[in-house]
């Protein structure tokens, strides 16, 4: 009865409360579209970029029947898991050839959105699936293979639409409405003509109205061609994604259409996953699946939750997956092989300039009937005059047909039908000319967006900066050292004892986002994001030896970095059984958490007030230079609490490192360029406060008149604060995904401004998306970011 009762209640709920939207987009574009279909001639070839939005109905409405039959697919669930029991894979003869034991479809169905255990556990687990793909989940596969498993499993490629043809275009162009004119009043001139002059001389005048006809065809349907050739290529350019995966016991970059079945996969925060499969390894793995599924809450994936789908994305953690499914047979290739994108909307330019060609066209078309009646009163006035109404000759006739040409002609000429098409070709050659500069341009409006750009909101790492760190300073127990070479190294190492040094590399080697790897020509080198870069090879060059035996150490907990805590902590299992926990992030934050300090001679003491007071200036000064600085800490425990994370204190604080990220050449003109032209730059950026002024001086952007303030300053603030603060600030240092985001939403609403933002981590896609122009980096950015905006450039994309 429970059951029944719910069932009443939620089809009571779905029938007499589902309130549909007030002014669906879809209803608001197709009722707009079919007011101006009333005056826009051609609206075939005019609404040539625009998706069919019946077909968006009917896709809508299908999908709404779809998720009231979801009701009763739920319920025969059982049904079918029984059915996928018995349900018989056939293994094709050229898998049973090449060694594999499990057919593409089957392998497909284990990692499905129904996330059945038990198909996986009836073939072994991840460990059977890796042995009957041939994969091994330490060294992952043959790069040998690829080819043969690219043909077997597949290739990583949607079904993409396939291009439209010229014939396809010379027939759009056909549909104009003033050429449909002009070639019946070529046909009209040829029956009169040949009556009244005939062959050949009556024909003349019909052949050249139709020689213009192919003229103005094959002219708009080259240019529309090429137009759709030029999106194509652009297409393809932004489809260029590079991934991480293990093949032949080396971690490399692929391309993402280069994934195969059996390849590790790297994942990390802030990556699309590209494929479907299983994970086999990582620390906190959190995924969002609500572009599969609708559902917002993010999903905890382990080793007892081990589906990876396509199409979600890591919203924090580290993990290693392996690939069991690629494109059409992935569940979001399957989605994307129901959808049919037929274009979209024109740019706002585009719409302005047909209103204006519509308008020009009327008036034209006003002038035309005008001309071509005044015309006809005259010639029936002297024909009244002279010979009388009655009486018509084929001449008569003819001097008709060259009044109605003369009226056409008046309307071809009035109406500007290259217009729209000249911009639009004009917006794609700017695509094509950022795309040669290494930017990509997602939406053809940017290119109009960004010469309406006032304030510009950059980020600093990777954008002002070039990216490419080191350390350049060091502070340990009182001993401060800059590192520039291989003497100050061996100066660091004699001056403090072996105990620390020996805790300072452990620390270094183990509590790492990055990795060191064996490249195709056998030199190793280190991937990974430019900090932890910065740091490993500090640590290489202080003890690469140890790096091997450290990174053997078990590792108990891992709580990755995120742009909330600013740091991130690891707990290892020593040799004697002891669990130490390392710490490492923002400088204040880390000294904030330590309670003791360990000497030059390795005893360690308590940390005093005066001694916090002393490190804070170390941190000042180092931040004064430029310098991103980043602690170090450590403590001892005997046990882990298993339901609770790592406690924020009781750290034992280890050294303070200043890591150098240059200034990008070009970065100051470029500030001087934008500022010249009236355009405001304001730099946002997690570091602190001083590292973020004295970049931002080194670059132009901080003025005397300006301020830089922390993040946080600016919750709390009143709208009317807000609003007379904002012009002002140049500089927001320690700032939250969020900060940026209220700034961008602050700029646009209050001071009216045309904001453009650039970003390249996760926690820059809520301010890209709300920007006017979003630019995100192309190379070491996520592709969170990536989506999110709308110009993307391969060192560093305007709102749709």
């Amino acid at each position: 009865m429970e059951g029944g009762r719910s069932w009443n209640m939620e089809s009571y709920l779905n029938e007499y409360f589902d309130i549909p939207a007030k002014n669906p987009p879809g209803e608001a574009r197709l009722r707009w579209r079919r007011a101006v279909g009333l005056i826009v001639r051609n609206r075939r070839r005019r609404f040539r970029m625009f998706p069919d939005l019946r077909s968006l109905d009917d896709a809508q409405a299908r999908r709404k029947i779809l998720g009231k039959v979801q009701v009763v697919i739920n319920v025969h669930k059982a049904a079918l898991q029984f059915i996928d029991g018995v349900k018989q894979y056939p293994l094709p003869p050229e898998l049973i050839e090449e060694g594999f034991c499990i057919s593409p479809d089957e392998l497909a169905a284990i990692t499905d959105m129904r996330k059945d255990h038990r198909i996986l556990k009836r073939h072994g687990a991840i460990k059977g699936i890796a042995r009957k793909i041939k994969a091994s989940l330490e060294d992952g596969v043959k790069e040998a293979e690829t080819t043969t498993r690219l043909r077997l499993y597949g290739t990583n490629r949607h079904a993409g639409k396939p291009p439209r043809s010229f014939w396809m275009f010379v027939r759009d162009a056909l549909h104009d409405l003033t050429l449909i004119i002009l070639v019946v009043c070529a046909l009209v001139s040829l029956v009169v003509g040949l009556a009244s002059q005939g062959w050949p001389k009556g024909t003349y005048d019909s052949l050249g109205i139709i020689l213009s006809i192919l003229l103005v065809v094959l002219v708009t349907a080259t240019s529309d061609y090429k137009q759709s050739r030029k999106f194509i290529e652009l297409d393809r350019e932004k489809q260029k994604i590079y991934i991480r995966v293990t093949r032949d016991k080396k971690t490399k970059k692929v391309l993402v259409h280069d994934l195969v079945v059996g390849d590790i996969l790297h994942l990390s925060i802030g990556d699309v996953v590209p494929a479907d499969g299983l994970f086999i390894s990582g620390y906190c793995l959190v995924i969002d699946e609500s572009s599969l599924t609708g559902e917002s809450e993010p999903i905890h994936v382990s080793e007892q939750k081990p589906f990876l789908h396509a199409g979600s994305k890591v919203v924090d953690g580290t993990a290693k997956m392996l690939v069991t499914a690629v494109g059409t047979r992935t569940e979001w290739g399957r989605i994307m092989g129901t959808l049919n994108d037929d274009g979209v909307d024109e740019t706002p330019l585009q719409v302005k300039l047909n209103g204006v060609a519509t308008i020009i066209g009327q008036i034209g078309l006003v002038f035309a009937i005008l001309t071509f009646l005044v015309l006809m009163v005259r010639l029936l006035a002297d024909k009244a005059m002279h010979l009388g109404l009655l009486n018509w000759s084929a001449n008569d006739a003819l001097t008709i047909v060259n009044y109605f040409a003369i009226a056409v002609t008046i309307i071809v000429v009035a109406v500007p039908e290259g217009l729209p098409l000249a911009v639009t070709l004009s917006l794609a050659f700017a695509m094509k000319k950022l795309m040669n500069d290494k930017a990509l341009v997602r939406h053809l409006a940017a290119c109009e967006t960004m010469g309406s750009a006032s304030c510009i909101c950059t980020d600093k790492t990777g954008t002002l900066t070039t990216n490419h760190m080191v350390v350049n300073k060091v502070w340990i127990s009182d001993v401060s050292k800059s590192v520039d070479g291989d003497t100050s190294i061996s100066e660091l190492k004699g001056s403090i004892s072996g105990r620390v040094m020996e805790i300072l590399i452990q620390g270094i080697f183990v509590n790492t986002g990055s990795e060191v790897v064996l490249g195709d020509n056998g030199e190793k080198t280190t991937l990974g994001t430019p900090t932890e870069v910065a740091l490993l090879e500090f640590g290489l060059n202080l003890g690469g030896h140890l790096y091997d035996e450290y990174n053997k150490l078990t590792r108990v907990r891992i709580e990755p970095f995120n742009s909330v805590k600013k740091m991130m902590s690891v707990t290892i299992q020593l040799p004697n059984g002891d669990l130490r926990t390392f710490c490492k992030g923002a400088s204040e934050l880390v000294l904030e958490q330590c309670n003791t300090i360990i000497t030059s001679d390795g005893n360690i003491v308590p940390l005093s007030e005066m001694q916090k007071r002393y490190v804070l200036n170390i941190i000042n000064s180092f931040s004064s230079e430029a310098l991103r600085t980043l602690c170090i800490a450590f403590k001892d425990m005997n046990e882990l609490p298993s339901d609770q994370p790592i406690s924020d204190d009781g750290y034992t604080l280890i050294a303070l490192f200043g890591i150098k990220d240059p200034i990008r050449p070009g970065a100051k003109d470029a500030v001087t360029t934008c500022m010249a032209a009236g355009i405001t730059v304001k730099m946002v950026t997690g570091d602190n406060i001083n590292t973020a002024k004295a970049i931002a001086k080194e670059c132009g952007i901080l003025t005397e008149d300006g301020i830089a303030i922390e993040g946080q300053e600016l919750h709390g603030k009143s709208s009317d604060e807000l609003k007379e603060l904002l012009p002002k600030i140049q500089v927001i240092a320690r700032s939250l995904p969020m900060d940026k985001y209220k700034l961008v939403t602050n700029l646009r609403s209050m001071c009216q401004e045309v904001v453009a933002v650039t970003g390249d981590g996760t926690n820059d896609a809520p301010a890209l998306c709300e920007s006017d122009i979003g630019l995100a980096m192309g190379i070491s950015g996520t592709e969170v970011p990536k989506n999110a905006s709308i110009m993307q450039c391969c060192f560093m994309l305007p709102r749709s």
